[in-house]
């Protein structure tokens, strides 16, 4: 499988990236963290880590580590304005249980 984007997540990346002035995409990855176990994590991805996959979407290169493809293979990131508040979403199919605040998942 892969890693996607939906055009919102991707417009917003490729916004983001053009206000840092580099950037060559994002890596979204996981840690052990949260009450359910684990928690996704965004940086900047400015130079490409040898071991790294890279997926494409909508125009926008997104890298993983193999480890955390085994818990995000699949993933959609979106990005949703509701109201005030605006963020990405993990559309991920692996998800087994979440925590009530939605930091956290468990596969």
């Amino acid at each position: 499988m892969a890693l996607t984007l939906t055009d919102a997540a991707a417009t917003h990346i490729r916004n983001f990236l053009a206000k840092r002035g580099k950037g060559l995409g994002i890596r979204l990855f996981v840690k052990t963290a949260g009450c359910s176990g684990m928690a996704y994590k965004l940086e900047f991805v400015d130079v490409e880590i040898e071991d790294d996959l890279m997926f494409e979407s909508h125009g926008v290169k997104l890298y993983t580590d193999v480890k955390s493809l085994a818990y995000i293979d699949g993933t959609e990131l979106d990005f949703a304005k509701e109201g005030l508040n605006e963020g990405f979403k993990f559309n991920n199919p692996n998800v087994k249980n979440e925590c009530g605040c939605g930091e956290s998942f468990h596969v």
